[in-house]
């Protein structure tokens, strides 16, 4: 199976192409660059490499793998429009996960005995986007939100529980101080392409996909005018 998956909701940029997956000789290449804007100038480029140094052509892409939110309004914008594009130019099919989820499936994370792992993103304002899995069965605990440390600490329950990510060291200190046993990791820990390479293999395919926003757009359309169409 050869496959394209790509992520720019966070500060980060990534892609990563995989040409005969589930064969004994897959070629991977990759891509991952730290950055808090300009992802729409280095996502196409970051393409182009990772596909012609994994041997691959578009027409031959089985799928498109890709990140749909919660991130930064454009930066979630960005990686959906792309893989819109790609998919309707070459016919690949879309598998889509969230960030949050995507971050929990990091090799990074180390094993620990506790159950659960929070991923908490730092989303301004005292806020973060957060969600909860079983780190076992990766099945969703807490639901993906945008809230409050405060909020957010109570939903983490009173059990051990590991946060990674850029919001974990807050969350953890709130939630110590509500008596739960939290521990951060990893506050560098953001989404990489090249974590959904293989997985894409055997996760369902996506119809279609939109961008999740976990947080109302700051900006809002201006009130209609009282003059437009009245009558002169």
């Amino acid at each position: 199976m050869n496959i394209l998956s790509l992520d720019t909701c966070f500060d980060a940029c990534s892609a990563a192409a995989g040409r005969g997956l589930r064969s004994l000789t897959p070629g991977i290449a990759f891509a991952f660059e730290p950055m808090q804007t300009g992802h729409a100038e280095r996502l196409l480029p970051m393409i182009g490499a990772v596909m012609s140094e994994a041997g691959l052509e578009f027409r031959s892409l089985d799928r498109i793998a890709l990140t749909y939110g919660p991130g930064t309004f454009t930066g979630t914008r960005i990686s959906v429009s792309a893989a819109r594009a790609l998919a309707l130019a070459t016919g690949a099919e879309f598998v889509a996960l969230s960030s949050l989820r995507l971050m929990a499936m990091s090799a990074r994370i180390p094993a620990a005995p506790t159950r659960r792992i929070a991923i908490a993103t730092d989303a301004r304002r005292g806020e973060v986007y957060f969600e909860v899995f079983d780190r076992h069965t990766m099945q969703t605990v807490v639901e993906a939100q945008c809230a409050t440390i405060s909020a957010a600490a109570k939903l983490l329950g009173q059990g051990p529980i590991v946060i990674a990510g850029s919001g974990a060291e807050l969350l953890a200190s709130e939630a110590n101080r509500e008596g739960a046993e939290a521990t951060a990791i990893l506050a560098d820990l953001l989404p990489d392409a090249l974590d959904m390479l293989f997985p894409a293999c055997e996760l369902p395919v996506s119809r279609t996909v939109k961008p999740l926003y976990l947080r109302a757009p700051d900006a809002k359309p201006p009130a209609p005018s009282p003059f437009i169409g009245a009558g002169a």
